[in-house]
């Protein structure tokens, strides 16, 4: 049985929980008032007119049962009082169409005329409800009293609530407009973050917001302009070595080449090559192809041109997929993987796969594979597996480290797996 967690009955993003972190006081706020004022205040209100008004009907029927002041004092209750009676004692007085015995607060009156005055009445409203009809029985006569119905019970009451609550809305516009653009504010900055991740800018970015926000953005900013200006001093150092070091590697070569060729000669030339290439490789691998900017590229097209330049390889699907990336560095990355599938096996299938957010490669070999406990090493740096997956393959150990870096720098991953062909899987994914 899951044990009880708040947090999975609140909204999980920011505007979300400040939203209800306003909203929901307010709410409760005008639930106890509009509760407090039926039940307690407007209740107490109508106890009092309903009493007055008991007490006067009740006068009334005292008068009309005395025949001799009926008449005198029916002018003076009208006019002084306000209230239409008639003291006639007729039988068989109907009530008029669409009388209503049930109403508002009608318990209220009722009670203050069992309490008030001994007299039995019956009470209806009539005329759309402004009305209160008064009916009271003597022996086979009926004697009618009418009151307008403000006299007796609150009127509009409503009215107050409804401006209470207009009230309400109106401030819990403000404060969502005004936490709008705070959150506003937090996720521009999320998107420069993400921009700056992946090497890219992000257009007509500034600080704005709150304070905190705006130092928080300012704080990022400087610190893509350091890890920037890094960046750039470490390949223009590595340019200096790379050139430093290939000076002496090509004097090496054409030396051997003018040597005359035998077994030794030959081992040496093969030496020199694979410095080289590992020169290469380590180089990329540390400027990271820093100088290439992103572009919007066709990711189906690169994978089908790559896989059709490599012997072996062979594209199964390839939906139209449109991704922004550095161009060299991702044909670079696919050629790596690529090669690799078809260097450890005999069958190489490469496919695209277009999910909700992310395109996916899958790139199968049929070869050894990577045990799982040793997939996650193989991303290491220079380091290169002690098993059948290595043997007789040329490399630095470089490939898979370069893969995740270019995956990782555009806002994506590389996972290894188990192929269906019996290799290895490699899932490269990247956001389009």
């Amino acid at each position: 049985m899951s044990s009880f967690r708040l947090r999975d009955y609140t909204p999980k993003s920011l505007y979300g929980r400040l939203a209800a972190l306003v909203a929901l006081p307010v709410i409760a706020i005008f639930a106890i008032f509009a509760l407090y004022y039926y039940q307690e205040h407007i209740r107490d209100v109508n106890e009092k007119l309903s009493q007055s008004i008991a007490r006067e009907v009740g006068l009334i029927v005292d008068i009309c049962d005395r025949s001799d002041l009926a008449s005198e004092a029916e002018m003076r209750i009208e006019s002084q009082l306000g209230l239409r009676f008639d003291c006639a004692h007729e039988t068989g007085l109907e009530w008029p169409e669409g009388a209503r015995q049930k109403f508002g607060y009608d318990d209220v009156l009722r009670g203050q005329l069992s309490v008030v005055t001994e007299h039995p009445f019956r009470v209806r409203v009539i005329e759309s409800g402004r009305v209160l009809d008064f009916r009271h029985q003597t022996g086979d006569d009926t004697i009618r009293v009418v009151v307008d119905r403000k006299r007796a019970l609150a009127a509009n009451t409503h009215f107050t609530i409804v401006w209470v609550l207009l009230g309400a809305l109106f401030m819990l516009t403000l404060a969502f407009a005004f936490l709008r653009n705070q959150v506003r504010s937090i996720l521009r900055l999320t998107e420069a973050a993400k921009a700056f991740g992946r090497g890219r800018d992000l257009p007509g970015f500034r600080p704005s917001g709150a304070t905190e926000i705006r130092d928080a953005a300012r704080a990022v900013t400087d610190m893509r302009a350091r890890l920037t200006a890094f960046t750039d001093q470490r390949t223009a150092m590595l340019a200096g070595v790379s050139h430093d070091l290939r000076t002496p590697l090509t004097r090496l070569k054409l030396q051997l080449a003018m040597m005359e060729q035998s077994e030794e000669i030959t081992g040496a030339r093969t030496d020199l090559d694979d410095m080289s290439k590992m020169l290469d490789e380590y180089l990329a691998f540390a400027s990271g192809e820093e100088g290439e900017r992103a572009e919007d590229l066709r990711l189906d097209h690169i994978a089908r041109t790559v896989s059709e330049r490599i012997d072996g390889a062979r594209v199964e699907e390839a939906p139209e997929i449109s991704v922004t990336a550095r161009p060299m560095a991702l044909t670079r990355t696919l050629s790596n993987l690529i090669s690799n599938g078809v260097g450890y096996g005999d069958r190489c299938e490469v496919r695209l796969l277009k999910g909700p957010r992310m395109a996916e490669i899958l790139i199968d070999d049929d070869g050894p594979g990577i045990p799982e406990d040793k997939r996650e090493d193989a991303f290491r740096p220079f380091h290169r597996l002690d098993d059948g997956r290595s043997q007789n393959v040329a490399g630095t150990g470089l490939g898979l480290t370069l893969a995740r870096d270019f995956a990782r720098s555009h806002g994506g991953d590389i996972r290894l797996e188990d192929s269906p062909l019996g290799g290895l899987r490699v899932r490269l994914r990247l956001p389009y």
